[in-house]
């Protein structure tokens, strides 16, 4: 993809059941990538859990949203303070893919574009088929998307609960209006 969508920082439906969210990041790509694969550095974004660079290398996703920011704002009723999840590398052509699959949806890719002195990062999330899943999921991208992006060019991050509940209040109306 080498046009950038019309979401702004929001993401879109690029099919019924696709999300699509793109974001520029400060490079370099190498820089970015490592954020998608160390666990230590991933867990400061989204989920913690050691991967191995190969394709069928299983990967235990554990997040901790309390801990992403602070403070972590106020964690909606349902959530726990730790949610894990298995999941398996499909695709990976380091630095600029990654594919993981996601539970009973059909799998996150993960995309790096260097634009300058920026890197594009384009997530994909297909046959999100569920609509309050694909709520969740898409507000969840992007407040998990906003945490990175704040750490990378030295932010404090907004909290993280805050957020997300103000986003899934905006995506409910951008997805079904």
């Amino acid at each position: 993809m080498t046009t950038m969508l019309t979401g702004g920082n929001y993401g879109v439906l690029t099919e019924p059941a696709t999300l699509t969210i793109e974001r520029l990041l400060p490079g370099p790509v190498e820089r970015i990538w490592s954020y998608l694969t160390d666990s230590e550095l991933r867990r400061q974004w989204m989920a913690a859990g050691a991967m191995e660079e190969k394709v069928g290398a299983a990967v235990e996703f554990t997040w901790r949203n309390d801990e992403l920011t602070d403070p972590p704002g106020t964690r909606p009723e349902g959530f726990g303070a730790e949610h894990s999840m298995v999941c398996e590398v499909i695709a990976i052509d380091a630095p600029n893919l990654l594919s993981i699959s996601w539970g009973s949806t059909g799998g996150v890719t993960f995309t790096l574009q260097e634009k300058g002195d920026e890197v594009l990062l384009t997530v994909v999330h297909r046959r999100i088929e569920d609509p309050s899943v694909r709520l969740n999921v898409s507000a969840g991208w992007h407040a998990h998307i906003d945490v990175l992006e704040a750490r990378l060019r030295g932010r404090t991050p907004a909290p993280h609960w805050d957020n997300w509940v103000r986003l899934r209040t905006d995506y409910a109306e951008r997805l079904f209006g």
